[in-house]
């Protein structure tokens, strides 16, 4: 199966990116939100990614502005989804909502269409209406997805092995890099192993071992060069398995308990420090537009991934 139409349904952060992201492959994109004021956001967010893309050298401003004509905003989701090959629902992380718009793609997509979810963690698949059970999978992106190549690809129990290979196939011809699983493991591999650093990281402020500027020290001094390299398996092998069991066998470390809250977040919350859009969180964003912020960072990441692509050996 050949993907040339898509419809993203929701415009917020990574629906606007997913959009950009699929229209920048050649796809035709069909953008809506129930809230009308995010899908009408949504173009100048695109048009501010694009030209970051442009300005970093990553694409061409002739590709740019041809994918900015590919996105078509939809006023309503029955507008967006009739005739296309390939729904990505990236709605909020709740059952229910998820749920109801399944079913509104059920009733007004085609029957060949996919649909595939960008959820985090969530089992969408008891969500999905039966017959259309063959043809959804997940597809989970990583923020901002029109530069982080990773996709995590996986099936339902009666997903059709060519519904991910079709996937598999588009995402891989974008220049992005699927990861298949054979089965929904939740949170992925990334989504894990960010959920157990946050858990320790939060764990130190609370304890008052450390504060969020050392923690962010010793990462960027510390840790991001050889994971960046070596990643963090193939750093044990640098280290040797040996001094690892060791390490292990000694309990020197006992992981947090998941106690399912965490005092210096309900503190920055109750704040009104929620982050970057709100112009603080654990840093103070000094009334710095959260555009420009999104800019500094996305011009960064592009540099680094290209340092990075260079680096990479054949092994990597």
């Amino acid at each position: 199966m050949t993907i040339t139409s898509v419809a993203v349904i929701g415009a917020g952060t990574m629906g606007h990116a997913l959009a950009l992201v699929h229209a920048l492959g050649g796809c035709r994109v069909f953008l809506h939100d129930a809230a009308p004021a995010v899908l009408e956001r949504a173009p100048t967010l695109i048009t501010a990614a694009s030209a970051t893309l442009v300005e970093a050298g990553a694409v061409t401003a002739e590709d740019a502005q041809a994918a900015g004509r590919r996105i078509v905003p939809a006023d309503t989701l029955a507008e967006a989804v009739s005739g296309v090959d390939l729904v990505v629902e990236a709605v909020v992380e709740k059952a229910e909502i998820k749920r109801a718009v399944f079913t509104d793609i059920d009733r007004h997509a085609p029957p060949s269409a996919i649909i595939a979810s960008n959820t985090s963690y969530l089992d969408v698949f008891p969500l999905v209406p039966e017959a259309r059970q063959s043809r959804a999978a997940i597809a989970h992106w990583y923020t901002p997805p029109y530069i982080v190549d990773l996709v995590d690809l996986a099936p339902g129990p009666s997903t059709a092995p060519e519904t991910i290979e079709t996937l598999r196939q588009l995402y891989q011809g974008f220049g992005k890099a699927p990861l298949v699983f054979d089965r929904l493991v939740p949170g992925y591999i990334a989504n894990r192993l960010q959920a157990a650093l946050n858990l320790e990281c939060l764990r130190m402020i609370d304890e008052g071992w450390a504060s969020a500027a050392d923690i962010d020290f010793s990462i960027r001094h510390g840790l991001v060069h050889r994971l960046a390299v070596l990643g963090h398996m193939r750093k044990m092998d640098y280290t040797g398995l040996e001094m690892v069991r060791n390490g292990l066998a000694g309990r020197t470390y006992q992981p947090p308990e998941n106690t399912g809250e965490s005092p210096v977040l309900d503190r920055l919350i109750a704040a009104g420090r929620t982050g970057v859009f709100a112009g603080a969180g654990f840093y103070d964003y000094d009334g710095t537009p959260v555009d420009e912020l999104l800019h500094r960072r996305d011009l960064r990441l592009l540099q680094l991934k290209t340092e990075l692509q260079n680096l990479m050996g054949e092994d990597e």
